[in-house]
């Protein structure tokens, strides 16, 4: 055996995998993975690195996806270009051809994917594996043949790469203007360039191939596509190996073809450290708990979390929004995912977000607003929502507690200074306090005085005022907390409505109601809600019966930024309950609906289901962000177990459709995943129920644990502060904390009641129905 396993190595012309580099699949058995539901064949997976990634349909396709790019967003994408549609594989063996794009099974893996082809009756089986490397500009794609038969296999294996080297959204605003591609056989590759552009594509394998063809009839006008085909010699119960590699570059072809030969040659190596790179992940803040259905939610939404991650070196490093239809940069997405990428230690691209955010806000903007949405090209197509800038502040305090890096906040406070100038000067005009303009909703007329746009102030207000006093400021600290004071009182008295028992959706003129009552009954009655309809109708005929010549607040779509005041811990108590309870009437089981008077006839049901419009639209969606600031206002006044309820339904979609991610849209439809949904689960798990609070800049954790009912045991390791980690594990009567350094302080704050460490040697203070325990321990245990 020892000599002719190379002499048939040699017969087969290399085919066969050396010994001392096994097959990706074989790496991948001790990987987490998840297989896909056969339902769902026919719809979007991501392979994802923070260069390249590759978005294509699990059964093996690249039809045309998704509508920024109308049908373009599928495909391997170099941002800021597009580097192929994506590519065919046929085989050929026993005079039969097999067109490889109906996948018998999708596997998808924490940092790669799988589809299964399984072909006559199960005796040929062809696995194809990929993953994009860490900082590389391409992918790799392994191509695993499979002889269960008795019988010898000879045959090809033909694959065609459908080059598209074209400009990403907004192209064409940074002189970015795509001309026709061509391509040129090199050694064992083929090499395409556009013609005008320093755009390059490399595609090909380790292996020389038998046959290369240019094909004329190519998937857009300007693309090309090119084949290279393989010989295939698979003895009986064997199997045979083919790497691919797709690399590119947007300025050169040395750096297309030194990608593409990194991969073939360091394919292993690369597999390997993105691996560990990923174990690593996982490890830290390591939820473990009685829902395991929850905790496999909650491990895979840091592995999301990093698909989203975007470098383009002229431009920065940061996370995108969502794929396929977002992948570039946000504002307001990233204000809210950075909270939770913050919570599970990922705190290196949390930086690096805000450096990108701040950098190009100032320079597009001067005073201070933060922008909306930036192509991956530096083209800024929204310059910024109201609410935006507000929430940058609370951004860089929530991190700054984090980090502890007083550099981190002086560096950034300028821009809020000027940002917090800009919300009041330029934007309230009657000088109330309540600045005007569009927040979260988007709904056209829907931009008088929002209540999240007055919530995220008030919030902003209050945040800036204890960094000023951070940054020794105490003038304009007091100043900063005086507005965020009479804001706190405003929003409770002037949106505040009886007849609803929740917060108005804005404060306006009856003009303004009036006509945005005309479009909401014309949304109801298309979407078949008598009830919306009643109830729109009645506030019409309340509103002409009783004028008013001042504006005033109203509740007309229930959208779910009624509960921010809930979600900033704004609401006092007694409305705080009342609109929590009201707002369960506009839920499914999957969540919150973004606009109350969609909800449906599964609202309060066991089953529910959202089918989107063929023409991109968010009516009708329940959503996860929604959902996860309701879970967080639940917590927010001492309702874990209603907060548990809102993880819940969101995690019924995870896995729903592509394995491994929750879907934007509940539960299977807009981005197949989602920047923010990290927000929604880490804040509730880490920050309230484990009750994280951190201090960084005072070398302090304060731990305020608030479980639900259910969790009578569970454990958060490994949960990054500063230059400290702390792991807490609690069950019930007993909690242990460990934290890495001695000289960092634990305020351990639990229900008024007698405890005793038997780890540790506590101060004892009681305040306001509290028991605090504060240790400067690294080991500690407490019991009731």
């Amino acid at each position: 055996m020892k000599i002719r396993i190379p002499l048939l190595c040699s017969l087969l012309i290399l085919a066969c995998t050396p010994k001392s580099e096994p097959l990706l699949s074989d790496i991948l058995k001790e990987t987490p993975s998840i297989s896909g539901n056969s339902e769902y064949l026919s719809s979007p997976f991501v392979t994802a690195g923070n260069r390249v990634y590759m978005v294509g349909h699990q059964d093996g396709t690249f039809p045309p996806l998704g509508w920024h790019i109308k049908g373009e967003m599928g495909g391997i994408w170099n941002h800021p270009i597009k580097l192929m549609d994506g590519f065919d594989a046929e085989l050929t063996v026993n005079a039969n051809t097999y067109l490889l794009n109906k996948a018998s099974e999708f596997v998808n893996y924490p940092f790669a994917n799988k589809h299964i082809f399984e072909l006559e009756d199960d005796t040929l089986v062809i696995e194809r594996v990929q993953f994009v490397p860490d900082n590389i500009q391409g992918i790799s794609i392994q191509f695993i043949i499979k002889n269960n038969s008795s019988k010898n296999i000879e045959g090809q294996l033909k694959f065609t790469g459908h080059t598209n080297l074209r400009p990403t959204w907004l192209g064409e605003q940074s002189k970015m203007l795509d001309t026709k591609d061509y391509g040129v056989l090199k050694e064992n590759h083929w090499l395409v360039k556009d013609s005008l552009n320093p755009w390059h594509n490399v595609f090909g394998s380790d292996q020389a191939p038998i046959a290369t063809q240019e094909i004329k009839s190519a998937k857009q006008p300007n693309g090309t596509s090119h084949s290279l085909t393989y010989t295939v010699q698979v003895p009986s119960k064997s199997e045979q190996v083919i790497n691919f590699a797709v690399a590119g570059s947007y300025t050169s072809e040395e750096i297309a073809l030194d990608q593409y030969k990194t991969i073939l040659s360091q394919r292993k190596d690369l597999f390997q450290e993105k691996k560990s790179r990923y174990e690593a992940l996982a490890n830290q803040s390591k939820l473990t708990i009685p829902d395991k259905h929850l905790q496999e939610t909650f491990k895979w939404l840091k592995y999301n979390c990093d698909w989203l991650v975007r470098t383009i070196p002229e431009i920065g490093t940061g996370i995108g929004a969502g794929i396929p239809d977002y992948p570039w940069y946000f504002g307001v997405d990233s204000e809210y995912a950075l909270k939770g990428y913050m919570a599970i230690g990922q705190d290196k691209v949390v930086e690096q977000t805000i450096e990108l955010l701040d950098s190009v806000s100032m320079a597009v903007n001067t005073n201070g607003r933060i922008l909306h949405e930036m192509s991956t090209n530096g083209v800024v197509f929204n310059k910024g929502n109201i609410n935006e800038t507000p929430q940058f502040t609370s951004l860089i305090w929530e991190i700054y507690k984090w980090n502890g890096d007083k550099e981190f906040l002086t560096r950034y406070f300028p821009t809020i200074k000027k940002g917090l100038n800009w919300l009041l000067e330029e934007n309230d005009d009657n000088n109330n306090l309540f600045p005007d303009g569009f927040g979260m909703m988007e709904i056209h007329g829907l931009e008088s005085e929002m209540i999240d746009v007055a919530s995220y102030t008030q919030r902003a207000f209050a945040d800036a005022a204890l960094i000023a006093e951070e940054l020794g400021n105490s003038e304009l600290a007091k100043k900063y907390q005086n507005l965020a004071d009479e804001l706190k009182t405003k929003i409770n008295e002037q949106f505040w409505s009886e007849t609803f028992n929740s917060y108005a959706d804005f404060i306006g003129t009856d003009d303004q109601a009036l006509h945005l009552i005309e479009d909401a009954l014309v949304r109801a009655d298309t979407l078949n809600k008598p009830w919306a309809i009643e109830e729109l109708e009645a506030t019409k005929q309340q509103i002409l019966s009783n004028p008013s010549d001042t504006p005033r607040p109203f509740v007309l779509y229930h959208n779910w930024v009624v509960n921010t005041p809930m979600e900033m811990g704004i609401a006092d108590s007694t409305k705080a309950i009342l609109a929590l309870d009201n707002a369960t009437k506009f839920t499914n089981p999957f969540g919150v609906f973004v606009t109350g008077i969609d909800r449906d006839e599964s609202a309060g049901e066991d089953d529910g289901s959202f089918e989107g419009s063929k023409v991109f639209s968010y009516t009708g969606a329940v959503m996860t962000l929604p959902t996860g600031v309701q879970a967080i206002a639940e917590n927010n006044y001492g309702r874990p177990d209603r907060a548990l309820d809102y993880l819940q339904r969101m995690s019924r979609t995870f896995s729903y459709a592509l394995p491994g991610s929750i879907y934007e849209v509940s539960p299977d439809y807009g981005m197949m995943t989602q920047a923010w949904n990290i927000y929604a689960f880490a804040v509730p798990i880490v920050n309230q129920f484990f009750g994280i609070q951190p201090m960084a800049h005072k070398k302090t954790i304060v731990i305020e644990p608030q479980m639900p009912t259910e969790w009578g045991e569970a454990s958060l390791e490994n949960v990054k502060v500063g230059d400290n980690t702390v792991s807490i594990w609690y069950s019930g009567s007993k909690i242990k904390i460990q934290q890495t350094r001695g000289d960092w302080k634990i305020r351990l704050v639990l229900p008024e009641a007698d405890y005793m460490a038997t780890e540790g040697n506590p101060e004892r203070t009681s305040t306001n129905g509290k028991t605090i325990l504060t240790f400067s321990d690294k080991d500690i245990v407490v019991s009731k």
